[in-house]
């Protein structure tokens, strides 16, 4: 099969849909697939990965780690778009990215897959402050996948969302997936190197550093930490609020003990960090399914989530995870809890929570080639 995955992200500049995207690409093109990350980006950054990649002009946006792209106005790469039969196209973003998606899908006459991976209707709050933008940016998402073949989410809390915005047709769910990796002790001396925990306790956040994910109430719980454990917290990402976080640690005299990494590449690195923590604290209410989690667990790193979150589905409390209140008194607690019991809830993490990547992208390519077969009965 040739198949197109178009997004709004492209590495190095790397968020957590662009990671879903590099690892189907990956795995599609293991199974013998033309796979083609197709986004926004410098040509030179498309270098030196098993799979195919098509890059087009975009305007960067401020703060953020994606490009707005204008793939009508890059004349090689609608030169090369054209030469390339794809049987399935798949959107992982509505915006310009799933409109040229949508585009080549309906010029080639062939499906269009859209994964819904985002709280859309919360992103816009955040920029417009204001209700009625969102609504009418929701109103636009919603119109975007109703044009589709098929629309996929990653669990059904974000199944949940997708309808609460007002789309009606079938939802198929098509989890994430985390490899079970091997952290050597040259990854573990590296990590130990980056953060400097000296002995103590650590607790780590990965992801954007922006305030949407809950930080401040990281922050506010580990004051109530600190005061009673001897922790590091690790901060691992980058991000549009990252000045404001910072001030907010020194305001609240945490600056010996945050400690903040930047964006870490290397991926042995990070995972040996992970393998470090004690536990991740992720109190988000805003993700769907993040991959953190998943990363966090194929090591055996427990996390402490909300109850009820879209982030905390899966999780058992004090099973496999450990579940609290949206408040620094309970997040606070939460981490207590997962620090004391860190190893045996960071076995059964790793036991129930990663499915490989192979596993996931095997169910995703059948579907592609029903979707396939379908649509060509539809034609016939």
């Amino acid at each position: 099969m040739k198949i197109a995955e178009y997004g709004d992200v492209f590495p190095p500049e790397l968020d957590g849909v662009g990671a879903v995207i590099k690892n189907y690409c990956e795995q599609l093109a293991a199974m013998g697939d033309s796979a083609y990350y197709i986004a926004p980006g410098h040509r030179k950054d498309g270098r030196g990965f098993t799979f195919h990649t098509m890059l087009y002009a975009g305007v960067k946006i401020p703060t953020e780690p994606y490009r707005f792209g204008v793939p009508r106005l890059d004349a090689r790469y609608r030169q090369n778009v054209r030469n390339i039969p794809f049987d399935i196209v798949h959107a992982h973003s509505p915006f310009s990215a799933g409109l040229e998606a949508r585009r080549i899908a309906k010029k080639r006459g062939v499906p269009l897959v859209a994964t819904f991976h985002s709280k859309y209707y919360d992103d816009f709050l955040q920029k417009t402050h204001s209700k009625l933008l969102a609504r009418l940016g929701v109103g636009y998402v919603v119109r975007f996948y109703n044009k589709c073949d098929e629309v996929w989410t990653v669990n059904e809390a974000t199944a949940e969302v997708l309808r609460s915005y007002g789309y009606k047709k079938a939802i198929r769910i098509m989890p994430n997936g985390t490899n079970i990796p091997q952290v050597s002790p040259e990854a573990l001396a590296r990590a130990e190197e980056r953060i400097g925990a000296d002995g103590r306790r650590v607790l780590l956040f990965v992801g954007q550093l922006n305030w949407k994910k809950n930080i401040r109430q990281i922050l506010n719980a580990f004051c109530r930490i600190h005061q009673k454990e001897n922790a590091l917290l690790v901060m691992v990402g980058q991000g549009p609020s990252e000045g404001e976080i910072r001030a907010y640690c020194r305001e609240l005299g945490l600056t010996n003990s945050v400690a903040f990494t930047g964006h870490i590449a290397d991926r042995d690195t990070l995972m040996g960090i992970y393998s470090l923590a004690d536990a991740l604290l992720f109190p988000s209410i805003y993700d769907n399914a993040p991959m953190v989690v998943r990363e966090a667990a194929s090591v055996g790193t427990p996390a402490v989530l909300i109850r009820g979150s879209c982030a905390a589905e899966g999780i058992t409390d004090d099973v496999n995870g450990i579940l609290c209140e949206n408040t620094p008194e309970s997040v606070a607690e939460g981490a207590f809890r997962a620090i004391a019991n860190s190893a045996v809830l960071g076995e059964a993490a790793k036991k129930t929570i990663p499915i490989p990547w192979q596993t996931v992208v095997s169910d995703a390519r059948a579907r592609y080639m029903e979707l396939i077969e379908a649509k060509k009965h539809v034609h016939t």
